[in-house]
């Protein structure tokens, strides 16, 4: 029969393996997620170079964040009222699923949006004007409550506008009238 000093060295062995090893999952978890960072951010790519799933490509016009569709060329040009200007946070991957004001399931790869009061359905222009980057969102729920903020984005529309490595930023809405 082992002695208490064997038994207790034993002990010892196994707790700071056990030690190394969740060192390593944490190491590996904060290299994962870095490199998934730099992936998703959304730094100005020269000349329309996008990074896909498919590898590198060069398109003519760049397609919205993940969802593939292609910009409409008239959206910049549609009759717009400006409603003002505020700050803007987003929400991830967390509430995937769950249900919107709007009865849709939250998606963070659409270009959607939670504004208090603006009718379900709208379509607002926000532009981070730290940028000049700017997307056209739907309203689907209702949000943001949380400080002063004016407008919670998906991810995806975060991720167009610039928004993602601050988490929040000053921009400006401006409410499509078409």
């Amino acid at each position: 029969m082992p002695t208490r000093r064997e038994r207790l060295r034993v002990l010892m062995r196994l707790k700071s393996q056990r030690q190394l090893m969740l060192i390593g999952i944490v190491a590996m978890g904060l290299l994962a997620f870095g490199l998934a960072s730099a992936l998703w951010s959304r730094e100005p790519v020269p000349d329309m170079v996008r990074l896909g799933k498919g590898g590198v490509s060069v398109e003519a016009t760049a397609p919205d964040a993940l969802s593939g569709r292609m910009p409409d060329p008239g959206e910049a040009a549609r009759p717009s009222k400006n409603i003002g200007s505020g700050a803007a946070s987003y929400y991830g991957n967390e509430l995937a699923g769950n249900p919107t004001a709007s009865g849709e399931r939250f998606d963070p790869n659409k270009l959607t949006a939670a504004h208090r009061t603006l009718p379900l359905g709208s379509r607002v222009r926000v532009t981070n004007p730290a940028n000049g980057e700017s997307v056209v969102v739907r309203i689907n729920d209702r949000g943001p409550f949380h400080g002063n903020r004016v407008i919670d984005l998906s991810l995806a529309a975060a991720r167009e506008i610039g928004l993602l490595r601050s988490g929040v930023a000053q921009v400006r809405m401006a409410l499509l009238l078409d």
